[in-house]
């Protein structure tokens, strides 16, 4: 009898995937320039990450891939987490603040995944029981001081009497709630009221505070200040006046617009980081292809084929439209050579380089379209074989260069190559912070961007400091009804923003001088919160 088929196949069942790992992984205690390479390495390879959303500044999780799964911990068991995606074949790194080993819950994570039999790996970060010290000003050891006790004190019942030693320096985590507590403790158990204690909130973060006092007095000296905050109690603390080194930089925690395009702000940005300050880039223009791009064609074709002696680039929008249009073409910045190449300031000028382009001109002085055409040659017919100029540039630019170049004796090709558009409006947040006194001060690096961001944003509050690059955008910010505060000596951006840190640590040097408490521009506003 012939057997009939049910539908079965001989195929064998799917295998189950394969197991994943775990990387308990500690990202610092705040500041995300202090991730560690193997950590950032691991973010970068992980399928899945869990992670407290609140306590995770988002440039930590700019080093995952885009298609990354991340989990809140804050919604349930990370440990429960872990393992599920874990055992769906999943490379899973599980984020916590600080140091895994330190305060940080390793013990209880770690041995729940073992039981589990999920495999995990643990890559140390730095602990805030060090960096925040060192935030403040504070070493831990000296030639005088060699013992460092650290003291978890988050539940309470510490036996103080054990800590009691005056030459040893304590580290004291989880006590933001119990300050007095504590304090009273260590005298009680011997230490003297005068001993040193500080207490640094927020450490290694541009809100980062520290108080200076003593065991007697600590308590009254941070009532109010935030968490998480660390106590160091022992001689060592009479350092921080000599060995501040964060809180003292001159825009430390000022919040500052800086109305460019992320790209267009990189390097201003990591300038104004390296002051102190927290730099919101808001764009205020919209950069867009010409609506007839044959002008743009015509003109690099002429290019290659000789039709121009100079070519002017009067932005870096213009070098970047250039260079998109070469990489259509299949050219590259050998297309250039014969070519004499003008920039009209420093950031253009850098943007060729970066092409492969060295610049033959660019303005010694003020870097304008005035200032280009302040140095710019006569046409001479005995040394200058062709007497035409290309000037790929923005549908709105002015005609005053061109003007100067035609008294020179130049044939000049102005060709749109972008178009420059207001951006949209920024987030509600960012426009409240704008009129509201949120922001300490706003970077204007042209006149446009004063008109475009009063269009798009509204005009900034009265206590906001003004910084503008040069006198024409100071012109224009007047107009306005803005008060300019700092101007750059020459319209650079990376000078601009020397300028503002230098008017910042005069404001800064003034209160000190007067008694005054150290506040921001911002806090100067009525209800704004006032720090000691």
């Amino acid at each position: 009898m012939e057997a009939t088929s049910t539908g079965a196949t001989n195929e064998p069942a799917a295998a189950p995937p394969a197991l994943g790992t775990v990387s308990i992984v500690g990202m610092g205690p705040g500041d995300p320039g202090l991730l560690t390479l193997r950590a950032a390495a691991e973010l970068g390879r992980a399928d899945t990450v869990i992670v407290s959303r609140a306590q995770c500044p988002e440039e930590i999780l700019a080093h995952c891939r885009p298609d990354v799964e991340i989990i809140d911990s804050a919604e349930g068991d990370p440990v429960r987490f872990a393992s599920r995606a874990a055992k769906a074949g999943r490379r899973v790194v599980r984020l916590v603040s600080g140091d895994p080993g330190l305060g940080c819950g390793l013990a209880a994570e770690g041995s729940a995944l073992a039981k589990a039999g999920v495999p995990f790996e643990v890559v140390p970060g730095v602990s805030a029981v060090t960096a925040v010290p060192g935030y403040a000003g504070i070493p831990l050891t000296d030639a005088d001081h060699r013992e460092i006790r650290v003291v978890d004190a988050s539940e309470g019942g510490v036996d103080w009497e054990r800590f009691a030693a005056p030459d040893s320096t304590l580290v004291i985590m989880g006590a933001e709630h119990a300050v007095a507590e504590v304090c009273k403790g260590l005298v009680a158990a011997g230490r003297p009221d005068s001993t040193p204690a500080a207490m640094t909130s927020l450490g290694t973060t541009t809100e980062q505070e520290t108080v200076v006092s003593t065991l007697q007095k600590l308590a009254s000296a941070s009532k109010g200040m935030e968490a998480p905050a660390l106590i160091i109690v022992g001689d060592v603390v009479g350092w921080r006046d000599k060995l501040s080194w964060f809180e003292t930089k001159p825009l430390f925690g000022w919040r500052v617009l800086v109305p460019r395009t992320k790209e267009q702000a990189a390097s201003l940005s990591d300038q104004l980081r390296g002051y102190g300050a927290v730099p919101d880039e808001v764009p205020t223009i919209s950069v867009e292809p010409p609506r007839t791009p044959q002008q743009m064609d015509r003109a690099v074709k002429g290019l290659v084929t000789g039709r121009y002696e100079w070519v002017v680039f009067t932005s870096t929008n213009a070098v970047k439209a250039v260079r998109e249009k070469f990489v259509d073409y299949g050219l590259d910045a050998r297309a250039f050579a014969g070519l004499k190449v003008a920039a009209v300031g420093e950031q253009t000028a850098a943007a060729l380089v970066e092409f492969g382009v060295q610049p033959d001109l660019t303005p010694s002085g003020e870097q304008s379209g005035e200032g280009l055409a302040a140095e710019w040659p006569p046409y001479d017919e005995d040394l200058d074989p062709i007497n035409r100029v290309l000037l790929p540039r923005a549908d709105i630019a002015t005609d005053v260069l061109i003007a100067r170049l035609t008294e020179l004796g130049w044939e000049c090709e102005d060709v749109t190559a972008y178009r420059t558009v207001r951006a949209a409006p920024p987030p509600a947040p960012i426009r409240e912070a704008i009129k509201g006194g949120g922001f300490d001060a706003v970077l204007f690096t042209s006149s446009s961007t004063v008109k475009n961001l009063i269009g798009i944003a509204g005009k900034p509050h009265n206590v906001t400091v003004i910084a503008v690059i040069g006198p024409q955008t100071a012109r224009t910010a007047r107009e306005y009804g803005l008060r300019v505060d700092v101007m750059a000596e020459k319209p650079s951006v990376s000078t601009l923003a020397a300028a503002l840190a230098e008017y910042g640590a005069k404001r800064r040097a003034a209160q000190i001088e007067a008694g005054d408490p150290l506040r921001k521009p911002s806090q100067m506003r009525r209800g704004a919160r006032r720090r000691r």
